[in-house]
């Protein structure tokens, strides 16, 4: 299949969520076509992508009612007014069915909304419904679902990443102008490399985790996946900020994301990690990636070589780090309080046995287990601290290479979308598709994919830059400086109904 050509969007499906929201304050559209435009797409997509779990058809068209009288009347609409967004089924959303992609949440209907749902809400979005994720936020390929996987749309034999890949299946579909998802370990940026949209994972505490399903609580950051860099900015401002209900919130002020998007690179100093240009990575993603660094520097960027030596020990340090929180945070999935209960005929450990074992899939028991051997008596030493231990170095290497470079530049991911069930039967492969993302959120830093180019075989490759923390100003122009000079994220996926 030959790759779509850039063509100029005019179908509300095909809009940016800047676009669209100017179209539809100019009263060139209206809200609720906006939103019946992308439902007619579903209908027509679905059945191929998958990327929904609920969609919320009546409530949305609500909403984008709503929108259209404020505009009727000649008040005021926020930032995102009549914007169609999907939600990753891991964020709490008031009378709507929360899964996190599980059956042992399968009925599980919160009574209040995530912050970050709440505040794109009063931004004006309107929500379309909740996308399909790995179980409780726990893969790279969103296989791991309880319901199925989706696909990808530019390949739908292939995955569209994990574990927000219904989000970002979502977006690169037509189904979705913009989404939210959650990233633990690459959960935002891998999807976006693969599906050849952007994903922004900001700062962990810019973005409120209140009502997020917990994974791992020191990894966890909610952020956007959007057509473009200027959508990003967009959608990071409506949900930024401090929030009472998170005690892991900063209180450090939201800057105008947008303000500098347009100042260029001239002046700013990348950095390339030899680290991230080892050998085992895809050479057609280390020739676009090489390609895109020199677009950067014709752009005016200083470029210079970095180091972060101890990168090879961040997939192993995560992967103890981020079972031991998840071994606590799933341990309140008893059969008591809410989710799925089964075996209480039995007493009180039958049915803690019973409901975890019908409730849980093979990945999260997995994880479970590998995070209580690491915290338990005898081993929390030589495993949980140790890897904490490597999480301070792998700070401190960011640290030292931030004091010479304004952004460290690199790939996404080393691979390019694979084969549904081609990694399913070996976790640890899995796993390495994290290799470049998973440091970012063990220092805690913001990062951002964004198209840079296309294999042979016409799947998407991702571009990361990783800032400073609260540095997203940065990071944003440095993106969207690329993004001005290419026309890889105008691509569209040709063969969806």
């Amino acid at each position: 299949m030959p790759p779509s050509a850039p063509t100029a969007p005019t179908a509300p499906t095909e809009l940016t969520a800047h676009a669209l929201r100017a179209a539809i304050v100019a009263r060139r559209l209206s809200a609720r076509e906006a939103a019946e435009a992308h439902f007619a797409r579903m209908e027509r997509v679905e059945p191929q992508v998958k990327a929904y779990l609920t969609t919320c058809r009546e409530p949305a068209l609500a909403a984008a009612d709503a929108i259209d009288a404020r505009i009727a009347r000649g008040e005021s609409v926020g930032p995102l007014a009549g914007v169609p967004v999907a939600l990753k089924d891991n964020l709490c959303t008031r009378g709507v069915r929360t899964t996190c992609s599980s059956r042992i949440l399968e009925h599980f209907v919160p009574t209040y909304d995530a912050t970050a749902v709440e505040r794109l809400r009063a931004a004006g979005a309107v929500t379309l419904g909740k996308t399909n994720l790995d179980e409780f936020a726990m893969g790279s390929s969103t296989e791991n679902s309880a319901y199925g996987p989706s696909l990808n749309p530019w390949d739908v034999t292939r995955v569209p990443g994990g574990s927000s890949g219904g989000s970002a299946a979502a977006v690169a579909a037509g189904t979705a102008v913009a989404a939210l998802g959650s990233d633990t370990g690459g959960s935002i940026r891998q999807p976006a490399a693969l599906c050849g949209i952007v994903g922004l994972k900001p700062t962990y505490g810019r973005v409120s985790r209140f009502g997020l399903v917990a994974f791992a609580s020191s990894l966890d950051q909610i952020g956007p996946l959007t057509r473009d860099v200027r959508d990003s900015a967009l959608m990071l401002q409506a949900i930024a900020g401090p929030d009472p209900h998170d005690s892991t919130s900063a209180a450090a002020d939201v800057p105008d994301f947008a303000r500098d998007l347009e100042a260029g690179v001239k002046g700013l100093r990348l950095g390339i990690p030899k680290e991230y240009f080892a050998p085992g990575t895809d050479p057609e993603i280390t020739r676009a990636v090489e390609a895109a660094i020199d677009v950067l520097r014709r752009a005016g960027a200083e470029v210079r070589a970095v180091s972060l030596p101890h990168t090879d020990y961040g997939i192993a340090a995560y992967y103890v780090v981020a079972p031991a929180e998840a071994s606590s945070n799933l341990a309140r999935y008893d059969g008591v309080r809410y989710g799925l209960r089964a075996g209480a005929e039995g007493g009180l450990l039958a049915m803690y046995k019973e409901s975890r074992r019908r409730g849980f899939g093979r990945e999260v028991a997995r994880r479970i287990m590998l995070g209580t051997f690491a915290l338990s008596s005898g081993y929390y030493d030589a495993y949980y601290n140790q890897a904490l231990r490597v999480r301070r170095l792998i700070k401190r290497d960011f640290d030292n290479a931030f004091a010479e470079v304004d952004v460290v530049v690199c790939p996404t991911s080393p691979i390019p979308a694979f084969k549904v069930g081609e990694k399913a039967a070996d976790p640890l492969q899995m796993y390495l598709a994290d290799v470049f993302t998973v440091c970012l959120n063990m220092a805690g830093l913001p990062g951002i994919s964004i198209p840079c180019g296309f294999t042979s075989g016409n799947l998407p490759i991702g571009l990361q830059l990783i800032g400073r923390p609260f540095d997203e100003p940065t990071v944003l122009r440095a993106a969207r400086a690329y993004e001005r000079e290419t026309d890889w994220h105008e691509r569209r996926p040709a063969g969806l109904a």
